[in-house]
């Protein structure tokens, strides 16, 4: 159920098999390479897919920028989404200022394709402005496109 105030939705239907979109959101080596919109890029992370296993990234932008997002998983469905979020870090410690929760779901949409979603859920509605401002539906839709590309190739 989505929440119009609180919450931000990207849908798509990718021209990749639903497998191969998961692979590239559950292999670290494969989600470094389409997670961020370019010329941003991901240079390290680290996950274990398992509820309270760590989703940890770290952007790097082209002016030198580097930010390290530390979260959790929440739920973990092999080929059909996960939950993750960054009110908690690894160890399950609370975050200092939790930003959202991610919900990606992935299904069948024949022919070899997907249906996506990438649900971003937020604690109050000012935070959901501010990640629309930030280039929610221009940055996740790159990074979509990205995925869709990179998960052509395998």
């Amino acid at each position: 159920m989505i929440d119009a105030a609180n919450d931000l939705l990207l849908t798509r239907v990718l021209n990749a098999p639903r497998q191969k979109i998961w692979r590239c959101w559950s292999e670290p080596d494969l989600l470094k390479q389409w997670f961020c919109p370019r010329p941003w890029y991901v240079s390290d992370v680290r996950m274990e897919l398992r509820p309270g296993g760590p989703f940890v990234t770290v952007l790097n932008g082209p002016e030198g920028e580097s930010f390290e997002n530390k979260g959790v998983f929440l739920e973990i469905v092999p080929e059909e989404g996960l939950v993750f979020t960054d009110a908690f870090e690894p160890g399950w410690r609370p975050a200092g200022k939790p930003f959202f929760v991610g919900r990606i779901t992935m299904a069948d949409a024949g022919e070899g394709r997907t249906d996506y979603q990438a649900l971003a859920m937020h604690w109050t509605a000012e935070s959901r402005d501010e990640h629309e401002e930030m280039g929610f539906y221009s940055g996740w839709g790159l990074a979509a496109d990205q995925l869709e590309a990179l998960a052509q190739t395998l």
